[in-house]
């Protein structure tokens, strides 16, 4: 797999290092956020190969960090994909509709990861 540098943002410092211990050592460059407002900025600082973005945060969400990123013209070709558990065809289509690529949902495999960055990265 070609070198990315992914940006990881999540709340739960517990899924920041799962997720990151997941990443690492595969070529990839991983930095991470545990806001939303850290994850705009760190996208525009870094201009990571890809986001993967947590959904339900305090703060500004998910959501309304992706709606920030895509329309920065900055950041807006990094594509964003959702780390969640939120499991419906619902929340998959509200996710694209805020300028996410993809929505995965927690607990998610290192497969199921890996198959999203090789995708969209």
């Amino acid at each position: 797999m070609k070198y990315c540098k992914i940006l990881i943002v999540d709340d739960s410092e517990t899924d920041l290092v799962n997720l990151r211990t997941m990443l690492e050592g595969s070529n990839f460059e991983v930095s991470t956020a545990s806001s939303g407002e850290e994850a705009i900025s760190k996208a525009e600082a870094e201009s990571p190969n890809l986001i993967l973005l947590d959904i339900v945060m305090e703060g500004i969400g998910g959501y309304h960090a992706c709606r920030e990123i895509t329309k920065n013209p900055k950041t807006a070709h990094i594509p964003v994909i959702f780390v969640s558990s939120k499991k419906q065809r619902a929340d998959l289509m509200w996710a694209m509709k805020q300028g996410g690529k993809s929505l995965v949902s927690k607990p998610y495999t290192k497969d199921q990861i890996m198959e999203q960055i090789e995708t969209y990265s």
